[in-house]
């Protein structure tokens, strides 16, 4: 019976891996040009991470508070696996003003943080931050979370919060 395919048998056993890297080439060209985009939005996105954190660590100050504050949409939701939900920036505000500002840091856990594009949207990014009393330095809550940043019109903002998985933070355990 005949192939289908009119190259004698040894020819198609070269020709086929030559054929697939000329089809995949273009693939591979935009997973290259992928992820040159991703290592910009992840360097940006890191770059907002500390940015927005900065502020939370000094936000005992009401200016850093405000822009602190900046970096939410107004309907920001934020869901606290042991705190609860808040359903806007007002009544996280209220709750950070509270329970943060002046009382703890937060610190990004390094190597933890993962950012993923959102077509048509902004990004979501994921990680691992500690916690450290204000008071006597000692950094021993450990929590996962995500955020989901929105870009409008050139401007960066958090629009949903997710921190959960509290948890003592043993710093000599593996993470």
């Amino acid at each position: 019976m005949s192939s289908p395919c009119f190259l004698p048998s040894h020819l198609r056993r070269l020709m086929t891996p030559m054929l697939l890297s000329v089809l995949l080439a273009p693939g591979c060209a935009l997973a290259q040009t992928g992820a040159a985009g991703d290592t910009a939005l992840h360097a940006t996105i890191a770059a907002l991470d500390q940015a927005v954190f900065d502020s939370f660590n000094r936000c005992a100050d009401p200016a850093q508070l405000d822009r602190h504050a900046s970096y939410f949409d107004p309907a920001v939701e934020f869901y606290h696996d042991t705190g609860g939900v808040t359903w806007t920036r007002a009544a996280m505000l209220a709750n950070t003003g509270k329970f943060a500002c002046g009382h703890f840091t937060r610190q990004l856990v390094p190597g933890t943080l993962e950012v993923f594009a959102i077509r048509d949207f902004g990004a979501l990014a994921r990680g691992q931050h500690r916690f450290c009393d204000s008071g006597n330095g000692k950094c021993e809550g450990l929590a996962d979370f995500t955020l989901l940043w929105r870009l409008r019109d050139g401007h960066w903002q958090i629009t949903r919060v997710l921190s959960y998985a509290h948890r003592a933070d043993r710093m000599d355990a593996p993470q």
